[in-house]
């Protein structure tokens, strides 16, 4: 199995970025130790501190050059609240604002523990509050006499009708791209995308076995409220993880393609027509 690589010229940038900065400490020390000719060696140590500064930034620029073309996961170039969406969403799946994410994964816990640990059912509960409901607006409303309060209001709920036609659309547009791509899989033109479709489904259908529906609805909420979590924290070593056993599934891909898919006969490909 290859080594991971080591950042190239990493090394080098912060040999230079040492030398810079004793030369700095050095000028300085002799500036401090010739106080009679400092004031003929103004100008040139401004120059020399905007020299350094654009080596600095030049370093800089390299570096993160250099690191952003390190093994990422799915070969992502932006940070990871951008790639989740940003925006609130992405606060709450980084735990930006820990009160809110927990809030909201102690939510997801409890509802969880009610319908599936105590076994409460959704009709069951949503028939108990319709029940609660109406028997607080009977009292309310018939005894609104006596506690000198107006009777509940019932509030009508109105959709602006283009919002719904824009939800309508994109839903459209989203399950043509969809159906789109099942029909690209099944054709089977790109045999590695059939059989990654087909053993991912295969997996999930042996997982789904295992779990309810609610118990892995909830497993895939909390695992999206800490694993990017620690991605961001351990995003180095991630990578590197991830890139050798990238490199590996590569070398027993090849294997197998050479072993098993070159083997199997393909259909000819149509060639599409050109106006």
């Amino acid at each position: 199995m290859a080594e991971p690589e080591e950042i190239p010229g990493e090394s080098f940038m912060e040999k230079i970025r040492s030398h810079t900065r004793s030369s700095s400490s050095s000028s300085s020390s002799s500036d401090d130790d010739k106080p009679s000719k400092k004031a003929d060696s103004v100008m040139p140590a401004k120059d020399d501190d905007d020299v350094m500064h654009k080596v600095e930034e030049v370093l800089d620029k390299a570096h993160d050059s250099v690191k952003s073309n390190k093994f990422r996961i799915f070969g992502r170039e932006k940070p990871v609240h951008k790639v989740l969406g940003g925006g609130k969403p992405a606060d709450v799946l980084l735990w930006r604002d820990k009160k809110e994410s927990a809030s909201v994964l102690g939510a997801a816990t409890v509802l969880w523990i009610f319908f599936e640990c105590l076994e409460y059912h959704l009709i069951t509960l949503f028939c108990h509050i319709m029940i609660l409901f109406l028997a607080v607006s009977f009292l309310w409303s018939n005894g609104s006499s006596f506690i000198n309060k107006a009777p509940p209001e019932i509030p009508k709920v109105q959709i602006p009708e283009k919002c719904v036609l824009d939800i309508a659309s994109a839903l459209r547009i989203e399950l043509n791209k969809g159906f789109h791509v099942l029909r690209e899989i099944a054709s089977g033109r790109d045999l590695k995308t059939f059989l990654g479709v087909i053993a991912v489904l295969w997996i999930v259908s042996v997982i789904g076995k295992c779990f309810s529906f609610l118990t892995l609805f909830y497993l895939t909420f909390v695992l999206l409220h800490s694993a990017p979590l620690i991605y961001e924290k351990h995003e180095d070593q991630i990578d590197a993880v991830a890139e050798k056993a990238w490199i590996e599934f590569k070398k027993q891909y090849a294997v197998f393609n050479e072993k098993v898919l070159s083997k199997i006969p393909k259909g000819p490909v149509k060639e599409k027509k050109r106006d």
